[in-house]
């Protein structure tokens, strides 16, 4: 059975996609979740490192974040992507022609309410509370990912 191909999109690739990545792959990996995810940024240049923040609180996390690297987001990347989740409104409506039926802020996809706020240039509890709200996100996406995961064998 194949994967399902999760991409996770914000601005710059910085911060947010990089550390819902991050810990999607990890929550999956310790969940037995087949699940293949990836991040890019509407605006992100590429081959920049992760903020040291994204990075310093994926670390408390126990998860390295020091060889992400950045990534714009190209339609062939939304292609091979099963489900594409943004974080704000504004990136969906920026993508949603590329992505017809895929797309979803994470908070609709995981059945809540609100945005993602963007740490970047922030300090660390920013991060840290913007890594929290993502976190109890994701466990929810995961909980219906293994679901339909088990269901697919």
């Amino acid at each position: 059975m194949e994967p399902k191909k999760i991409l996770f999109v914000c601005t710059g690739n910085t911060c947010r996609s990089a550390m819902a990545a991050a810990m999607m792959a990890d929550i999956a990996e310790k969940n037995d979740i087949n699940i293949l995810v990836d991040s890019a940024g509407v605006f992100a240049p590429i081959g920049d490192l992760a903020a040291d923040n994204a990075i310093a609180a994926m670390k408390k996390r126990g998860i390295d974040l020091s060889l992400h690297r950045t990534k714009p987001l190209t339609s062939e990347l939304i292609e091979m992507a099963d489900i594409v989740l943004v974080m704000t409104d504004a990136h969906k409506m920026l993508i949603e022609n590329m992505a017809k039926g895929k797309v979803f802020t994470i908070t609709e996809y995981a059945k809540s309410e609100g945005e993602i706020p963007d740490p970047y240039g922030g300090d660390l509890e920013e991060y840290e509370e913007v890594a929290d709200e993502l976190y109890d996100l994701l466990t929810d996406i995961a909980e219906e990912l293994y679901d339909d995961t088990q269901n697919d064998k």
